[in-house]
This record gives structure tokens, C-alpha cells and sequence, in this order.
């Protein structure tokens, strides 16, 4: 389910306004151009960024505007046609979701598509944190 912002939005990061689902669908844009600029301007400066995978229960932690920097680029450097696709975004108050199905092609030529969710925390209208999970599927032969 879609849940339409409440007031009119624009594709540029959030400001002291409050994020809306039209600011996700903006950031989820911004993850598919792989423009790393535009992704840290959604994110607050003391951000944290969990990973789907990783040595911790929460995946990997990342805090802090350059090591999730790091965090985010390395997901395009993983998968270099890396896409979110069929967006779904919810926005209450100060928590959110987007739903989303994850594609690309991994090191070995087989394709990855792979649904999942990211649960956002906001702060002063930006993204403080990013938590990802993601389906565990196999990925799927070359085509």
C-alpha cells in the first residue's frame, strides 16, 4: 500500500519539513541513478545505516556520514546494475518503509531479484536511520 504525502513534495532531499512518502520514493530515485551525492543529502549527519547482511544480528552497522557513504557506494560496486524496483512507501510520523524488489547481476552472471524492505527512522526531516531486510532467495541462471 502507497500512502500519497500529505503536502506537495519535490525530488530534492529533505528539508526541516517532515519526510513524506514522495521524499522515500525521492531517495529510492537517487539509489537508482547510483548518485551517492544525492543519497547523503536525505541522510542526517550522524546517520546509521544497517545492512540486510553481515557479522551482527543487525547485519552491518555503519554510523556516521562517511562510513555510511562507504556503506552505500559499496552496494553499487557489489552489483554494478544494481536497481530497487516497484516501490511501495509508507510514511507515519516519524518512522517509514519501502518496499521494493532488488535486481542486478551478481559477480557470476547470475541474476539477483529479491524483495525487500527498508524501516526508517527520521530526524528533523532527514533519514537517520536505514535498517535493510531482504528475502534470502537464490540467485536465478544468466540469461
Amino acid at each position: 500500500m502507497t500512502v500519497q504525502p500529505s503536502s506537495s513534495s519535490s525530488s530534492s532531499p529533505a528539508s526541516s519539513a517532515a519526510v513524506t512518502t514522495g521524499t522515500l520514493a525521492a531517495f529510492s530515485d537517487a539509489w537508482n541513478r547510483h548518485d551517492i551525492d544525492a543519497l547523503m543529502g536525505f541522510m542526517t549527519p550522524d546517520c546509521i545505516f544497517q545492512t540486510a547482511g553481515g557479522p551482527d544480528a543487525c547485519g552491518a552497522r555503519h554510523v556516521g556520514t562517511e562510513a555510511v557513504r562507504k556503506a552505500f557506494a559499496g552496494a553499487w560496486q557489489a552489483v554494478p546494475d544494481a536497481q530497487w524496483v516497484n516501490g511501495q512507501h509508507f510514511v507515519h510520523g516519524e518512522f517509514g518503509t519501502s518496499q521494493w524488489t532488488f535486481t542486478g547481476t551478481a559477480a557470476d552472471g547470475g541474476r539477483i531479484e529479491t524483495d525487500g524492505i527498508d524501516v526508517f527512522t527520521f530526524r528533523d526531516g532527514k533519514i537517520h536511520l536505514k535498517n535493510v531486510f531482504r528475502k534470502a532467495r537464490p540467485n536465478l541462471p544468466a540469461k
